[in-house]
């Protein structure tokens, strides 16, 4: 089919074309959309392709005040007598060309539509290695030459070894960040486990904490609400529309979960859920994370967890329940103890208080587990994860100092089992990649999280160092701009929905066009702006609803 052209490249003294952009002139009455490619006839037989990032329409009219005198002075009602020569022209920043020349595009040269094959070189996905699906863009969006394109991205550049993790940013509903991430981890699995059929030594395995209600706590059923359409799109996108495999579940011991309790019984039935608890003697490591938010600037809070844990001191080695902890704790807090006269009883008390508020009446902390009852400690779960396999733990209704707890002490399962050091203990075969989903990352790892927080140091630890290991962290947030730096630096793909104009105005969105940033106040429900090493621009793409359960209420 012969190129469709649909302007020409302006070049003026005052706006010239350089190497990393040029302006076209096109018709006014032609649909042409911010993130649409397009090429231009360069030398050598070469074409340009550049992505459009502003358009603007203009007439012949000297000023507003013309304009207005041209309709008898003001009158909204009568047609202009005076027809005024007007045009779009649009702005499009350079991202390839054909035989690599990248000398500013000559003027009146001219401007084609481009094909799906030569976007697809154009941004780069004509050469995507080990490709793992993202969703799909439209080019030409409502013209007679629109097209859709699936994304891919190389795997690689996500969960490693060149690039690793995933940020995905936006305003709670409207941005579905929980979705897309679940659409990338449908994808993740569906891709490993053919690799896995196929006898690849590559495995993903996927730990998932779900946060707000039930959302998370059904993903192996259908979503009843996915149309034929929508159907259509995971067809189309080479993805099957079923729901996840190999799911289980984890609640809190004290039935802690907005699941119903006849959902519960049902999951139990089924071998699908189980209820964990925390044991002192078994999980006594984790203490620091009850911890994650405490400013301790003297470190009084870690000196006493680390004379607890010393199993040489005489005072906490023969500690056996959290209720033993709380009384040995009651003695340090009396003025005349006269017990550990390096940290004051101020201290003891503080540290006593956390502890008692958190262990308190609660059956999740308890004396020991009953296997026969479908319960568990979460980390003997964690260390016997296997390839395929995906684990929902339920954290929606506990407090926030007992979320970070459990989050905390998963990840630092997670990271221990990747570095070896279970391997000596049965059962235990994790797989080469653990993909560890979590929402709201802010509250975990804010700009404002205390610099000794145990958790925050957990979450750098994964984030810097994790990629080596095939610990990979997908987090989610309102505010980008609210998570540590040192985390979002570390991310090799990034995902934008639609946030608020006070958030774009921060430095994290200083490298966007302004046409970009407004375009990111009002991106529609299941559209993002993805940036990844891999593609030569950032790209505005969809996806599907999400193929699980949706709870509606």
């Amino acid at each position: 089919m012969r190129d469709k052209i649909i302007g020409r490249v302006a070049a003026t003294e005052k706006n010239p074309t350089t190497t990393d952009k040029f302006t076209f002139w096109t018709d006014s009455n032609f649909q042409l959309s911010l993130f649409d490619i397009v090429k231009v006839s360069h030398i050598d037989g070469s074409f340009t392709f550049g992505a459009v990032k502003s358009i603007s329409h203009i007439t012949d009219s000297g000023s507003f005040l013309t304009n207005y005198i041209s309709s008898d002075f003001g009158n909204p009602e009568i047609e202009t007598p005076t027809i005024r020569a007007g045009m779009n022209y649009a702005e499009a920043s350079v991202s390839f060309n054909t035989r690599n020349i990248y000398t500013p595009v000559h003027n009146n040269a001219a401007v084609y539509l481009a094909s799906g094959h030569e976007i697809m070189q154009a941004l780069g996905l004509d050469r995507i290695q080990n490709p793992l699906i993202c969703g799909s863009l439209t080019m030409y969006n409502g013209t007679e030459d629109e097209l859709t394109l699936p994304v891919n991205i190389n795997s690689d550049f996500i969960l490693g070894p060149e690039g690793a993790h995933l940020n995905i940013s936006g305003i709670s509903g409207l941005a579905a960040k929980t979705s897309f991430a679940m659409f990338i981890m449908k994808a993740v699995q569906e891709r490993f486990i053919k690799l896995h059929n196929e006898e690849d030594s590559r495995s993903t395995a996927l730990v998932i904490f779900n946060v707000k209600g039930r959302d998370l706590m059904a993903i192996h059923r259908p979503n009843d609400f996915l149309d034929d359409s929508e159907r259509a799109k995971y067809k189309a996108l080479g993805l099957s529309a079923t729901p996840f495999r190999n799911v289980k579940y984890y609640i809190p011991y004290c039935n802690s979960s907005y699941l119903s309790r006849e959902s519960i019984e049902e999951y139990i039935r089924c071998s699908q859920l189980m209820k964990f608890k925390y044991c002192y003697e078994s999980d006594r490591e984790s203490l620091e994370m009850l911890f994650a938010d405490i400013d301790d600037p003297l470190q009084t809070m870690d000196s006493i967890i680390n004379k607890i844990l010393d199993d040489s001191d005489s005072d906490f080695k023969d500690i056996k329940t959290w209720n033993d902890l709380i009384a040995k704790l009651s003695e340090f807090s009396q003025k005349s103890s006269g017990k550990s006269s390096e940290i004051t009883v101020h201290s003891w008390r503080k540290f006593k208080r956390i502890i008692n508020r958190a262990v308190n009446n609660d059956s999740m902390f308890a004396q020991r587990v009953i296997h026969q009852e479908h319960e568990c400690r979460l980390a003997d779960e964690l260390k016997q994860i296997h390839a395929n396999d995906v684990k929902v733990i339920d954290i929606a209704k506990l407090s926030e100092d007992k979320q970070a707890f459990v989050f905390g002490d998963a990840l630092r399962t997670i990271y221990n089992l990747k570095l070896g050091e279970y391997d000596n203990e049965s059962g235990v075969n994790p797989p080469s990649k653990i993909i560890i989903f979590v929402d709201e990352l802010n509250k975990y790892a804010s700009r404002d999280t205390p610099k000794n927080s145990p958790l925050l140091r957990a979450l750098l630890d994964i984030c810097e160092r994790g990629r080596s290991l095939g610990v990979i962290l997908f987090g989610a947030e309102q505010f980008r701009s609210a998570v540590h730096q040192r985390i979002t630096g570390n991310c090799a793909v990034h995902a934008y929905g639609r946030t608020h104009t006070i958030e774009i105005s921060n430095r994290d969105y200083n490298n966007f066009p302004e046409s970009y940033k407004n375009i990111l106040t009002r991106l529609e429900q299941g559209e993002y702006l993805i940036q990844s090493p891999v593609f030569r621009t950032l790209l505005r793409i969809n996806f599907p609803k999400p193929v699980y359960k949706q709870f509606k209420d």
